[in-house]
């Protein structure tokens, strides 16, 4: 995205986030789409065949989340995009949810966590459910390192990438990585504390 690009979604974020009706969410849409696509598609390389989300709701499902939350402050273009992975985590585990309350299965949680990780598509439910959770209890105790799986897992955010939207060096990035898979994998395998 070019630099006057960067600076008109900037712009429009503010005039979204100051609440005015002047149709700054329809001229947002269009310039961020595709990125906003780009982050719903790594969730869904590979898909399960049984998955009932799709990508192009998911991006209109997180969009409408982000601009439909009145007096929000987005502060940027950066900014939007780590909200839009958030929200985009939301939606999938709602929806993974929504499917475990129907289905009330599932065995043992298993979370592989590798550099070349799954997307959350191809977890199963009570996986998805349970990182959901654990990532809950990892932002008690690390926001940042949290919000960093979040960019990487459900965002499909590279470390560069994750690194310029968290305002850190790439070398912090790799380190708060290691510990945060390691955190989870413990959180994740019921072994006691």
């Amino acid at each position: 995205m070019g630099e006057d690009l960067q600076q008109t979604v900037t712009r429009l974020l503010g005039r979204i986030a100051e609440g005015g009706q002047d149709g700054a969410e329809a001229e947002l849409l269009p310039l961020v789409y595709d990125e906003l696509r780009q982050l719903a598609s790594a969730q869904f390389r590979s898909e399960r065949a049984d998955h009932t989300l799709q990508p192009t709701a998911l991006v209109h499902e997180a969009y409408m989340k982000l601009v439909g939350q009145q007096g929000a402050e987005i502060g940027g273009r950066k900014h939007f995009f780590a909200l839009a992975s958030k929200a985009m985590r939301q939606i999938l585990v709602d929806h993974a949810r929504a499917k475990a309350r129907l289905k009330r299965g599932g065995d043992g949680v298993r979370m592989p966590l590798a550099d070349d990780q799954p997307t959350p598509t191809q977890l199963s439910i009570p996986d998805l459910v349970a990182l959901d959770d654990a990532l809950g209890r990892l932002e008690t105790l690390d926001a940042r390192k949290a919000t960093l799986v979040e960019l990487r897992f459900f965002g499909g955010l590279s470390s560069e990438e994750t690194a310029d939207v968290l305002g850190i060096a790439r070398s912090t990035v790799a380190e708060d990585w290691r510990f945060a898979k390691a955190w989870l994998r413990r959180e994740l395998s019921g072994e006691p504390k």
